[in-house]
């Protein structure tokens, strides 16, 4: 490799930071390309910088420096080759050298080699021993030189950079000369429009190609980078791996934005060309056992709910069978069937020992840091658990329990007898790193520490020590992450690159549902084959998620090669054989939610959404988000989990208050299609957040007796009807439309039980839900729903009229009444034929929710409902025989009403 193909540094800089031998750049092998030297000179500059010095640039803003000085090195030599005669640069030095003084070009050369070119030896050794360099190759070196030093990206490399030399009348000269040699060499470019190319029949030249990348992305290093490799990727073919190595010098500035802590609140999604949804494949959903559109799931920490039974019973419950038969009675009461446990397996004496040694000198470990999926002893084993599962059934309760398949703690069995399995590295990936602090596991084969920076919380280190006790031996095993914020710092990354990892997980989760009926993958979006590659083995260029894995890139080939299924329709696939009757539900984002359950299968998936923009108000948002669904594929809204709050998010008093907006969300919760799962303390009212390593509550907090009285008043009748509302083959979304347009605030939709009892006085029959999750009070008309995908009749779009989503037959008796489906009280009455023309007029108070069933009667026997002043929640009713304020009538509820009121008129006379 000629000198001109060395990132060089003044020897002044190389002596003062003690720099090391090494070139950078060129001297790393392929699979490391430049980020190992680059952290050592980047940790070598910062500890020997003055306080006059400014920030010190960056590992990755060398490695780029160092990437683009070689690319354009290797662009220079591959265009050099094709012309006919001298090299341009040879015949530039030679014209000026013969211009010159009679000594000045020899002086020139002997003063760069002196300043620069001795620095690819050691600071304290000699020359290198190649020879001096050629008149062509110091005209190059300055030039590249000039431009890294002009170069407003690498503004803080500088300090490696400059000399007096290069401000002398010899050095501009020398660089005019390369600039207008490499002006003369015609060029094409690859891939966008070359900013700065000169206009006219003149070709491109060579400089305008080299010099591109800074004239587009004049600030961004990582911007230059990717665009380099895109327009000089033709001269690079015989250049091995610098194209990539240009990516990933990109990605590494990417990893460098992601070692600070993220600021608090959801973490973003990835960038939009890293989740586009997969749904152009053919559905694949899973059949869905009888029970499981039943299901009303509620979820408790296990160790704070039994504290709490423990108070409220007056009793000792620390074991999972001493749970009182009463409270298993009172989540039946409350509407629910299915009981989620969080944290009942053992778990990692490392996150309790790390936590407590943070300071949280009552913290327990994470439960989701586990040791191995068997029932902690303190909560009474195995034993404890089949007999609580035998009482909460005889109560009506399925029991389910989390499984997490991407990591494990940091002193799992499998870290101590399968060290194998985890993504790893022999050395730590940044030099910075230390690991001094205590062992965390406590004793045994293995020690365990953590990064000494997690301490002070100064640094959020990517992996963790792992020391083998009996030898002696090292691996640094990456901690879970998903790529959005830190590193979980108590778990450890399983590879799914290896099969024995994939089936290992699989044996494990089969081994789970011989236990629970319902089982919840965390985290499991980072598990898709797509999210596994961007997280721990990026295709170049695409790198930056976890700190350090832009390193180990991998094609897409290989990666395929190596994965070449999704884990999870492998595993669906697999249960559906060997446990047919387990409930899977993933916690999935980053718009994966329809992929994970019409094509990997899953039975139901998280839908964050719903919690999210119904907590902003952001209304119209997400009944768009319900319309789309609708109209691309209904069945994905019937695999939704919606939920208020979960152990990750604010408690839903938090979000929602304890008033008529969070009885009208939970009204949604309750009667949209999907799982409703209401969060530990929801019912309640309570307002702690439980973390995952809590052993008890931290708050003196009892329920709050009127909002559980009022949830089972108006919630658990809802729930305990969950076969009419669970299905989206009869959901019907409607728009409420006002004098200005459709209603956004308002939620009405109609849905069913399909193939159930639709008689009138049936056990199901249709339901008309209607919410307005506003402070204002709305009003409009209803009368047309969105369209559909008819998954029924051939899977063409379609739209119901009111009359037809309500199943009103022409011809069949009359008249449509209303009655209220929690308490059964009739609340109103209207016309058929009436309906059927002009649809329906809703009014809806602020925060007012109505759910209704339906039914087609000769007589309803009430033609006035007169509606109480007040509420018995204390909420003011508005006057009107219907409950509707005249005021919000519109142009045409008015005359609907007036029509009304004459044909009660006439049929009075009829009957006298």
């Amino acid at each position: 490799m000629t000198e001109g193909s060395r990132f060089l540094t003044t020897l002044a800089a190389r002596r003062r930071y003690s720099l090391p031998a090494a070139a950078l750049g060129g001297g790393d092998d392929a699979s490391r390309p430049g980020a190992h030297a680059a952290a050592l000179w980047a940790v070598r500059i910062s500890e020997a910088r003055g306080a006059a010095d400014g920030e010190p640039p960056s590992a990755g803003e060398l490695a780029g420096a160092a990437a683009l000085h070689d690319g354009m090195h290797a662009v220079i030599a591959a265009a050099s080759a094709a012309v006919d005669g001298p090299a341009p640069l040879a015949a530039a030095w030679a014209r000026w050298a013969g211009g010159a003084a009679s000594e000045e070009a020899a002086e020139y050369g002997e003063a760069f080699a002196r300043a620069y070119v001795a620095t690819v030896a050691s600071a304290t050794d000699g020359p290198h021993d190649a020879g001096p360099p050629t008149g062509a190759q110091t005209m190059e070196a300055t030039w590249l030189v000039a431009r890294a030093a002009s170069n407003p990206a690498l503004a803080r490399v500088r300090t490696l950079l400059d000399d007096p030399l290069a401000v002398t009348g010899a050095w501009q000269e020398v660089d005019a000369a390369a600039s207008a040699a490499l002006a003369g060499v015609a060029a094409s470019p690859q891939g966008p429009e070359v900013p700065g190319a000169r206009a006219g029949s003149r070709p491109l030249d060579l400089l305008d190609l080299l010099l591109a990348p800074q004239r587009r992305e004049p600030t961004s290093l990582a911007g230059q980078l990717r665009l380099a490799a895109r327009l000089w990727a033709p001269y690079l073919a015989s250049a091995s791996g610098l194209g990539e190595r240009l990516l990933r010098a990109a990605d590494l500035l990417e990893e460098e934005g992601k070692r600070a802590p993220a600021a608090p609140g959801p973490p973003p999604p990835p960038p939009e060309h890293a989740h586009r949804p997969d749904t152009v494949g053919a559905p694949r959903y899973s059949p869905d056992g009888a029970w499981m559109p039943e299901v009303a799931m509620v979820a408790k920490s296990t160790y704070v709910w039994l504290a709490q039974l423990s108070r409220a019973y007056g009793v000792r419950v620390g074991r999972l069978d001493e749970v009182p038969e009463a409270a298993l009675a009172a989540l039946r009461d409350d509407g629910f069937n299915a009981l989620w446990l969080i944290g009942v397996w053992e778990r990692s004496r490392a996150s309790r020992n790390l936590k407590r040694a943070r300071g949280q000198a009552d913290a327990g470990a994470s439960a989701y840091s586990l040791y191995d999926y068997v029932v902690a002893e303190d909560l009474g084993g195995e034993q404890a658990l089949a007999e609580l599962s035998r009482r909460a059934a005889a109560a009506g309760l399925r029991l389910a329990s989390d499984m997490v398949p991407n990591h494990t703690g940091l002193d799992s069995r499998w870290l101590v007898d399968h060290p194998e399995r985890f993504v790893q590295l022999p050395e730590p990936p940044f030099p910075g790193y230390s690991f001094t602090g205590p062992d965390l596991a406590g004793g045994g084969a293995v020690e365990v520490r953590v990064e000494d920076h997690y301490y002070d919380g100064s640094d959020a280190a990517v992996v963790f020590e792992r020391r083998d006790r009996a030898t002696g031996e090292k691996r640094y095993v990456y901690h879970g992450n998903d790529g959005t914020a830190m590193p979980w710092n108590d778990t450890a990354q399983l590879d799914y690159l290896r099969a024995d990892v994939r089936e290992a997980v699989m044996r494990t989760i089969e081994e789970v549902a011989g236990r629970f009926p319902i089982i919840r993958f965390d985290a499991a979006m980072t598990l898709a084959r797509k999210h596994v590659q961007r997280l721990w083995h990026p295709l170049p260029g695409e790198g930056g998620a976890v700190p350090s894995r832009a390193r180990f890139a991998m094609s897409a080939a290989e990666f395929e090669r190596r994965m070449p299924r999704e884990f999870w329709r492998e595993l669906v696939d697999r249960m559906a054989e060997r446990a047919p009757d387990t409930l899977l539900l993933a916690e999935a984002f980053w718009l994966l939610e329809g992929y994970f359950v019409r094509e990997l299968g899953m039975h139901r998936v998280y839908n964050s959404a719903f919690m999210h923009m119904l907590m902003r108000e952001e209304n119209g948002a997400y009944r768009r988000l319900l319309k789309s669904v609708l109209a691309f594929d209904p069945r994905v809204l019937q695999r939704y989990v919606n939920f208020m709050s979960n152990p990750d998010e604010e408690t839903a008093r938090e979000q929602f208050g304890a008033g008529d907006k969070y009885f009208g969300v939970a009204t949604l919760l309750a009667t949209l299609p999907g799982l409703p799962m209401f969060g530990h303390g929801q019912v309640e009212g309570l307002q702690e957040k439980y973390g995952m390593e809590y052993l008890a509550p931290k708050l003196d907090e009892r329920p709050d007796p009127a909002l559980v009285e009022r949830h089972r008043r108006e919630i658990a009748p809802l729930l305990r009807e969950r076969g009419t509302f669970a299905g989206a083959d009869a959901f019907r979304l409607f728009d409420l439309v006002g004098e200005d347009g459709p209603v956004e605030d308002a939620f009405v939709f109609v849905n069913r039980r399909v193939g159930g009892d639709r008689r009138p006085g049936g056990a199901h029959g249709t339901v008309l839900v209607a919410y307005n999750n506003s402070p204002r009070a709305v009003a409009g008309r209803v009368r047309v729903s969105a369209p559909y995908v008819d998954t029924l009749r051939g899977g063409g779009l379609r739209s119901d009229t009111l009359s037809e989503a309500l199943g009103l037959r022409e011809g069949g008796p009359p008249r449509a009444t209303f009655t209220d489906l929690a308490t059964g009280a009739p609340t109103r009455s209207a016309d058929v034929a009436e309906l059927r023309h002009q649809g329906m007029w809703l009014e809806l108070r602020p925060y007012e929710a109505r759910v209704e069933r339906v039914a087609q009667t000769v007589d309803p026997g009430v033609e006035r409902i007169v509606v109480p002043q007040s509420a018995p929640d204390g909420t003011r009713r508005l006057g009107s025989p219907f409950g509707l304020d005249p005021r919000l009538a519109g142009p045409r509820g008015g005359g609907a009403r007036r029509a009304a009121r004459r044909r009660r008129a006439t049929r009075g006379l009829r009957r006298r």
